[in-house]
């Protein structure tokens, strides 16, 4: 039996998963596998490399950096977060990723991303936390209408969640049965139809299998979610989602505000810490 842990998206949302992240290494909370999507790949490296604090720290530190995100990045890079300092100074020169320590955990990380040109989900192991898996992180939380595509591993890539936003159906197809699902949407949400989706199919013309897919992300959605509920009743799925509404900004610069989704993440997992080391003890040992 192998135990995984699928991570969602959703940009600045993502401090509610680093702060559940940071409660499960804090109490030595290990899974054989993991699966992130955009800000849950971007965010959760960190947990295979075991950097309690990275993400909230560097988020805070940099949130209101040009170079980080900002509409002159987007206008002078055509990336909303910039490339070169996301994926280039800041983890290998201002708050070093270590890639050391992520090379010898033995867990498996994944990263979901969308094909450009099928508009379909492609998934890949990161097992070296290098420059080329940095690229494929990259991929998965590089936006549409505000990012480049990125071109890594024989692919033209984009946003995972444009195509599998919460990949759980496809983990537990790769043989993980028992899994931690981390959802930054609380209880009762559900996505709607795209409202700009005009805009989308204007810009995106020249990939128009992108523009299908976003047109359908509400169905694939939704239907994940259904997934993950049935694979809760059967005791397959243990489900972290906030307690309350996240409020913030896809673009957050605010750090109190980020910091804030942290700690209510933290809140959360600690709350139910019991639960989770419960779930995840071996058969016959709970």
């Amino acid at each position: 039996m192998k135990t995984g842990m699928v991570l969602e998206g959703g940009a600045m949302r993502g401090m509610y998963t680093a702060g559940v992240l940071d409660v499960m290494m804090e109490n030595q909370m290990e899974v054989d596998g993991v699966v992130g999507v955009s800000a849950g790949a971007v965010f959760g490296c960190n947990y295979k490399s075991k950097q309690i604090g990275r993400v909230i720290r560097y988020n805070t530190k940099y949130c209101s950096d040009e170079r980080y995100v900002s509409l002159k990045s987007l206008i002078k890079t055509g990336d909303l977060y910039g490339a070169e300092f996301c994926y280039n100074e800041l983890p290998n020169h201002l708050d070093p990723f270590d890639v050391k320590t992520y090379q010898e955990n033995p867990i498996d990380f994944y990263v979901t991303c969308t094909d450009v040109h099928t508009g379909q989900p492609v998934y890949h192991l990161c097992s070296r936390g290098d420059a080329e898996d940095i690229q494929w992180m990259r991929a998965s939380a590089s936006m549409p209408l505000v990012s480049r595509v990125v071109s890594v591993g024989g692919y033209d890539l984009l946003d995972g969640g444009i195509s599998d936003s919460i990949p759980v159906r496809w983990f537990y197809k790769q043989g993980y049965d028992k899994m931690i699902v981390i959802l930054t949407q609380p209880e009762g949400y559900r996505k709607k139809p795209n409202r700009i989706l005009p805009v989308f199919k204007l810009f995106l013309r020249k990939y128009p299998a992108v523009a299908e897919a976003m047109e359908r992300r509400h169905r694939n959605y939704n239907g994940s979610l259904r997934a993950v509920k049935k694979l809760e009743e059967m005791g397959k799925v243990f489900l972290v989602q906030p307690s309350e509404p996240i409020t913030i900004g896809r673009t957050e610069k605010d750090p109190e505000k980020l910091r804030a989704v942290y700690e209510l993440g933290r809140r959360d997992a600690a709350a139910r810490l019991p639960e989770m080391k419960k779930f995840l003890a071996p058969d016959g040992l709970k």
